[in-house]
């Protein structure tokens, strides 16, 4: 009889539609809120509302928050460059993407 291994994988489902504090996104990527700020002024994050009191972030703000937190963290990286990484891995995406349906077709 074959060994069989089962491989198991853990996320979280998170809707678009949800709307995080400042400090709501903070706590759920345990990131600092300065870091998150900075993040803001160099694109990584684009939250609805006038100020930091105001700011309202998506869904897919929580995933970006904690892509960028990881790149922070593990390669060391400051805001700018996080902002750079996480372009050019949306752009990567987009480019397999692409490369899929041509080759499907």
């Amino acid at each position: 009889m074959s060994d069989l291994t089962a491989n198991y994988l853990s996320g979280e489902v998170v809707e678009n539609e949800i709307h995080l504090s400042l400090v709501e996104l903070c706590k759920a990527c345990s990131a600092a809120e300065d870091q998150v700020t900075a993040w803001v002024f160099e694109g990584v994050l684009e939250p609805a509302g006038n100020g930091p009191r105001d700011w309202r972030f998506t869904g897919h703000s929580l995933r970006r928050a904690r892509l960028a937190l990881r790149i922070s963290r593990d390669l060391e990286v400051n805001p700018p460059g996080v902002a750079l990484a996480l372009d050019l891995l949306e752009q990567i995406a987009m480019l397999k993407s692409r490369l899929e349906c041509l080759g499907s077709a």
